[in-house]
C-alpha cells in the first residue's frame, strides 16, 4: 500500500502528553495516532505507574495504532537513564546511574545493567530507551548532566557509553546516544536557556566527540542533538544544534559517518521555545536533518509543529524525498526491532512479567553500588562510625529544590537519616532547611552532638544550604565530620576538614543504604570517583 506524505511525516514524530491518572491515554495522543499517523511517544514519570499499569498503557496505546491502521507497531519511548533520571517507578529494579557505574572501573558492568534495564523495559511494551548518555562531564559547574554522564574522561566515557549501548541493543531494544555533539562542558541548562561552547574544533575531536565517535563505530541506533551552540561548528550565531545543518549533516553524517537515526531533543524546551518557538523549531530541524521531532507535552505545540512542516512541504520548501529519507531510515529500524507479533496489545495492568525487579537484577545492582560507591576519605581514629558508641550523631540533610527538569523528583533526601537511623537507632535527623532563619539555633544544636553526618546533593547550586554550613563549619572544633555526598561528587571538595567523605552519585534509596551500611563497616565499597576531586 502506498503511503501519503502525511502518514511519512508522521513517523517522523515523537510526541509525549499528559493524563489524568497512570495508565490512560489521553484525547489528544489518540488523535495523533488515529489521525496524524504519529508513529512514535515518549512517555515521562506523570505517565507511569505500578509495572501493571505501564504495561497496560503500552498495550493500549500499540492497540490504538494497529486499530488505526499502522503498518508497524510504536516506538514508546523513555528517558531510563537509571540514577538520577529515571522514569520507572516502585516495583521495578533501580540501577545504578552513569557515574556511579563509571566509578567501578568495569564497562562490562555498564553493559550488564544495560541489558538488565532493557529487559525490564522491554518486559512493559517500552522498546525505545533514550540513553546511554555520552557527555564527557568536565564541568564541576554543570547543571544538568553532572552524574549523569560515566566520567570526565573521554575514553572512559566513551567505554562506558558504547558498553551500556550495546547492552541495551542486546536485549532488542533501540537507544539513543545524546547529547551530540557533548553537553558535558556547560554551565546552563538547555531547559531553561542557551548553553554556549566555545571550544574549537581540536578540543573537541580530542574530548567531546570521542564518546559519540566509539558509539557509532560500535553500531548507534539514534543520535540526539543537543541544544546548544557551539560557534566553531556553526557560522550562525546562537543556532543551536538540534537546528544545524553544518552539525547535524555536514559534521554527524557526512565527515562522521553516522548513517542511523538523529533525533531532536524535546523542542519544548527553552533554548528553542523562547527562541525560534516549537513550530519552526520543528521545520529548522527537519532541514537540517533530524530523522525524529520530540515534541514532549503540549498538544497544541504538536499541531503546529505538524502543520508548519507540511505548509513547508506544500510550498516545496522541505521536499517529499527529504521526509522519505527519514521516513525509510525509520521503518527500517522497526523492522529491526519491533513487528506486531511481538507486541503486547493487552490492558491488563494485573499482569506483571517475572523478569521485573527480580532477584537476580537486584543482586546485578547491588554489586554495582558497592563497587561504584567511593570513600573518599576515611580517617582511621573514626572509620568505621560505631553503633554501640557514647558519641551522639546527628544527621543534616537537604531539601532537593535544585534538580533540573529532566531528573526524577520521587526520592528525598531524608532517605540518608532513614538509612542511618535503621542501623543505629541512635542518630538524630533534621532538614537543614529547618534553621534557615536561625543559623545559631542550629549551631548551638549541633554542638551538643559529637559526630555531624552532613548529606549535599549540589552545593554550587543551593547556596542556603552552603551559606549555613559554612557557619557550621567555622565552629567545629572536636566534632567528627562526615561528608556525604548524595548527588554531585564535586561536593566533597568543599569539606577541607571532614574525617570522613563519601560519594554516592545519586540519592536512589539502594544507593543511601548500601553507603550508610559501608559508613558503619557492615560492608566494603570500592568505587574510584570517575572525576578529579581535587582544587
Amino acid at each position: 500500500m502506498s503511503l501519503s506524505i502525511n502518514d511519512k511525516l508522521g513517523q517522523m514524530m515523537v510526541f509525549g502528553f499528559s493524563a489524568s491518572k497512570p495508565d490512560e491515554v489521553s484525547e489528544g495522543i489518540k488523535e495523533m495516532i488515529e489521525t496524524h499517523r504519529v508513529g512514535n511517544i515518549i512517555l515521562f514519570g506523570r505517565n507511569l505507574g505500578s509495572p501493571g499499569e505501564i504495561r497496560s498503557l503500552t498495550g493500549k496505546l500499540q492497540k490504538i495504532a494497529r486499530d488505526a491502521g499502522h503498518e508497524r507497531p510504536l516506538f514508546i519511548s523513555v528517558d531510563q537513564e537509571n540514577g538520577a533520571v529515571r522514569r520507572l517507578g516502585e516495583g521495578t529494579t533501580v540501577f545504578p546511574g552513569a557515574m556511579t557505574t563509571g566509578a567501578t572501573g568495569e564497562p562490562e558492568l555498564a553493559y550488564e545493567c544495560g541489558y538488565a534495564t532493557a529487559l525490564e523495559l522491554k518486559a512493559l511494551g517500552i522498546n525505545w530507551n533514550l540513553a546511554p548518555v555520552a557527555d564527557v562531564n568536565n564541568n564541576r559547574h554543570n547543571p544538568v548532566i553532572g552524574v549523569r554522564s560515566f566520567s570526565e574522561d573521554p575514553e572512559q566515557a566513551a567505554a562506558f557509553a558504547a558498553a551500556s549501548m550495546n547492552g541495551m541493543q542486546k536485549a532488542n531494544i533501540m537507544t539513543a546516544v545524546k547529547h551530540f555533539p557533548g553537553h558535558g562542558d556547560t554551565e546552563v541548562d538547555s531547559h531553561l536557556s542557551l548553553p554556549v561552547i566555545p571550544h574549537d574544533m581540536e578540543r573537541l575531536n580530542h574530548v567531546e566527540l570521542v564518546p559519540f565517535r566509539r558509539c557509532i563505530e560500535s553500531g548507534a541506533d539514534v543520535i540526539m542533538s543537543s541544544h546548544i551552540y557551539f560557534p566553531a561548528l556553526e557560522k550562525e550565531k546562537n543556532l543551536p544544534v538540534t537546528l544545524s545543518h553544518e552539525v547535524l549533516t555536514n559534521l554527524l553524517r557526512v565527515k562522521m559517518g553516522f548513517e542511523g537515526l538523529i533525533t531532536t531533543d524535546c523542542l519544548e524546551m527553552d533554548a528553542i521555545s523562547e527562541s525560534v518557538g516549537t513550530a519552526v523549531g520543528a521545520v529548522k530541524a527537519i532541514h537540517a536533518g533530524v530523522d525524529f521531532v520530540m515534541i514532549s507535552m503540549r498538544t497544541d505545540l504538536q499541531k503546529q509543529a505538524l502543520e508548519a512542516v507540511k505548509r513547508d512541504i506544500d510550498k516545496g520548501l522541505i521536499s517529499e524525498s527529504r521526509i522519505e529519507e527519514s521516513y525509510q531510515r525509520i521503518i527500517a529500524a522497526k523492522d529491526r526491532y519491533l513487528s506486531w507479533r511481538d507486541t503486547n496489545l493487552s490492558d491488563d495492568a494485573e499482569y506483571v512479567p517475572a523478569i521485573i525487579d527480580s532477584a537476580k537484577h537486584r543482586e546485578l545492582a547491588e554489586n554495582v553500588f558497592k563497587k561504584g560507591i567511593s570513600i573518599t576519605q576515611q580517617d582511621p581514629n573514626h572509620f568505621p562510625l560505631e553503633k554501640k558508641s557514647l558519641k551522639q550523631k546527628l544527621v543534616l540533610y537537604p531539601k532537593n529544590n535544585y534538580l533540573s527538569r529532566v531528573e526524577d523528583e520521587r526520592y528525598a533526601a531524608d532517605s540518608l537519616g532513614k538509612a542511618l537511623a535503621k542501623i543505629d537507632p541512635s542518630v538524630v535527623y533534621h532538614c537543614i532547611s529547618e534553621f534557615v532563619n536561625g543559623e545559631d539555633d542550629l549551631i548551638e544544636y549541633a554542638k551538643t552532638f559529637d559526630v555531624w553526618i552532613i548529606g549535599t546533593l549540589s552545593l554550587n547550586q543551593d547556596y542556603e544550604q552552603k551559606q549555613i554550613l559554612e557557619k557550621l563549619m567555622e565552629v567545629k572544633t572536636d566534632e567528627i565530620v562526615v561528608a556525604v555526598a548524595m548527588k554531585n561528587p564535586y561536593d566533597l571538595l568543599w569539606f577541607k576538614d571532614a574525617e570522613i567523605k563519601i560519594a554516592t552519585y545519586e540519592f536512589t534509596t539502594p544507593a543511601i543504604e548500601i553507603a550508610a551500611s559501608a559508613l558503619y563497616g557492615d560492608i566494603n565499597v570500592t568505587g574510584v570517583p570517575p572525576v578529579t576531586l581535587t582544587l
